[in-house]
């Protein structure tokens, strides 16, 4: 061995560089067992047809269908080859303009995502949840923990459009309101984004949300203002200001590791997609609860009925849907 400090003296690189290789031979295990399971099917399939056996044919059509999926499942996975793709997700919801039925738009994308992230078994942790004037949020960000939350989630980079009679117009017109999604990849410890401490306004305040007797008696809240991009971040979920700022941060250096990752994503961009293509693209979704329910991504030009239960978290039909036709735009 070269003498000096050793590969496994470093333990988080080391633990990065298992979990990738059991990640590869996960798939090619996978590839592996798919391709020995559809020789024995189609083996199945000649004895059967030899011997016009209608109950060894019904075995091999059950067989066919579950390595469809299979084959679905890893073709997905594939796809999921980006950089990033296999990290953690930190996601940010804003309210559009619209007041109250835009911050309660909000709410309820809060919510599809929330359900999505416990149908996926994920793990979701709240870093700034900013409540609405009257109803709904303002605005959030979580984290979203678990194997490819970054690549899954991704394909929700946009705005996201709602249509329906506003439960707080008293007229009972049908209205529309926007509320935007922006999702980035957590990064590991190893990766470094400098910040310069001069470029920070660092403000402390007291929480407004969910807390118990802590909230409103002590300045735990932090709001982190990045001054060369005009990046703003705050988290108030937790009673120590110190944990408070480190999760901030946490939060800044993604942010500004995709701006600049998105700086040179938009230069190739540039010589592929018109400026109409490009202002289209901002709109990514439409859930149409009045005249009629539909949910419609305007990517792919998929169209779901149950809007309900896109609105409980069924979003795999999108997500799948977009990352097979590689139309996540401006996400690598």
């Amino acid at each position: 061995m070269i003498a000096g400090k050793s590969f496994w003296d470093n333990p988080e690189k080391t633990t990065v560089i298992l979990k990738e290789r059991t990640l590869l031979s996960t798939k090619v295990r996978d590839f592996n067992d798919l391709y020995r399971d559809l020789e024995d099917s189609e083996i199945l399939l000649n004895l059967a047809m030899e011997e016009s056996d209608a109950e060894a044919l019904g075995e091999v059509v059950r067989q066919l269908a579950q390595i469809e999926k299979r084959i679905q499942d890893l073709s997905l996975s594939l796809m999921l080859d980006g950089e990033d793709d296999l990290n953690n997700a930190i996601v940010s919801i804003t309210a559009g303009a619209g007041g109250t039925e835009a911050q309660d738009w909000s709410e309820m994308l809060f919510r599809m995502y929330a359900r999505w992230i416990e149908r996926k078994n994920f793990k979701m942790e709240i870093v700034d949840y900013q409540p609405g004037d009257e109803a709904g949020l303002k605005g959030a960000t979580f984290t979203v923990t678990g194997e490819y939350a970054y690549g899954y989630l991704k394909s929700e980079n946009g705005i996201h459009r709602l249509v329906r009679i506003s439960p707080f117009n008293a007229n009972g017109k049908r209205q529309t309101s926007f509320s935007s999604v922006f999702v980035y990849p957590e990064l590991s410890s190893e990766i470094v984004v400098d910040i310069d401490e001069k470029d920070l306004r660092v403000d402390v305040f007291r929480a407004s949300g969910a807390g118990g007797q802590h909230v409103n008696k002590t300045s735990s809240a932090v709001r982190i203002t990045h001054l060369p991009s005009g990046i703003v971040v705050a988290c108030q979920q937790e009673r120590s200001q110190h944990r408070n700022k480190d999760l901030a941060m946490k939060v800044l250096r993604s942010r500004l590791y995709q701006l600049e990752k998105q700086r040179q994503d938009d230069k190739l961009q540039e010589m592929h997609d018109t400026k109409d293509e490009i202002a289209w693209g901002r709109q990514i979704r439409s859930y149409i609860l009045h005249p009629y329910q539909m949910v419609k991504d305007h990517r792919i030009d998929l169209d779901i009925g149950n809007a309900q239960d896109v609105l409980d978290g069924s979003l795999d039909p999108f997500i799948e849907g977009v990352l097979m036709a590689g139309k996540s735009r401006g996400v690598k």
